[in-house]
């Protein structure tokens, strides 16, 4: 699963990344603790050049009420054990809430990083996962769909991210899901509607665990409500060593939001 992240990033750095522009007026704000139901930031393909903020949770065209679905498997109703070797057909082309979204709505999520609990214990002992030497932003493959409230009709735009089976650095957590990060040479590739089916399937694996780090934070985390760098800051040691030799000799140990320095 993955139901809460984080996006930090100034505008302009944002539109920097991924050569956008960011409406005035959009209503884009950094936040440190994003969950389902909160408008967050995205880039669709058919809106490529600028962000747009939509609902993250997705309710189906055709769902008689609000649906809220954050997370899209990539295997569909397959894998239920969450291999992680597991090679077989990405069946989320025939589930019926995304068999529509993931042909021709397909969405880059933006996120400096993200929140995982182990698997039987949640967000009561979580972890902040990042990407390694200071990739952020990044994208996480997402799907999304407009849906009229039949009684109020207003319209929402909501979006779910794919997930995979867990990398080694998930498995550590220890965690069995993982969502789609997309390598950047694959980012506007995943936009372009025209794309066969095949390779947009092909892009449905875990990104290198070598690349990705976690720590513990705390378990305040948990109310949505807690959204300020406090509550991400490590609350132990990371996953695997991180350390990096820079030009004055000195040694940093690296990590999202926190630094510290050996002698």
């Amino acid at each position: 699963m993955c139901g809460r992240y984080i996006l930090t990033q100034k505008a302009e750095v944002i539109e920097k990344r991924f050569n956008i522009s960011i409406p005035e007026g959009l209503g884009y704000k950094p936040s440190y603790n994003i969950g389902p139901g909160q408008q967050a930031a995205v880039i669709t393909g058919s809106a490529q050049n600028t962000l747009t903020m939509m609902t993250f949770g997705l309710t189906p065209s055709w769902a008689k009420k609000p649906m809220y679905l954050f997370n899209a498997r990539a295997e569909g109703d397959r894998n239920k054990e969450d291999w992680p070797l597991y090679a077989g057909s990405k069946d989320i082309i025939t589930k019926p809430a995304f068999r529509t979204p993931i042909r021709s709505k397909r969405c880059l999520v933006l996120a400096d990083a993200f929140i995982e609990g182990t698997t039987l214990e949640k967000l009561a002992k979580p972890y902040l996962v990042y990407l390694r030497n200071q990739q952020r932003p990044f994208a996480m493959a997402g799907i999304w769909d407009t849906w009229l409230n039949p009684e109020t009709r207003e319209t929402m735009h909501g979006f779910a991210i794919i997930t995979t089976a867990a990398n080694s650095l998930m498995q550590m957590i220890p965690h069995h899901r993982c969502p789609l990060i997309l390598p950047r040479h694959n980012e506007a590739r995943w936009l372009r509607n025209e794309l066969p089916l095949s390779e947009v399937t092909a892009m449905m694996h875990p990104f290198p665990a070598e690349q990705m780090n976690a720590y513990p934070i705390s378990q305040d985390i948990r109310n949505i409500g807690n959204n300020a760098l406090d509550f991400i800051q490590p609350k132990g040691e990371r996953l695997m060593p991180e350390v990096e030799i820079r030009t004055q000799n000195d040694l940093h140990l690296q990590g999202m939001g926190h630094n510290k320095k050996r002698s």
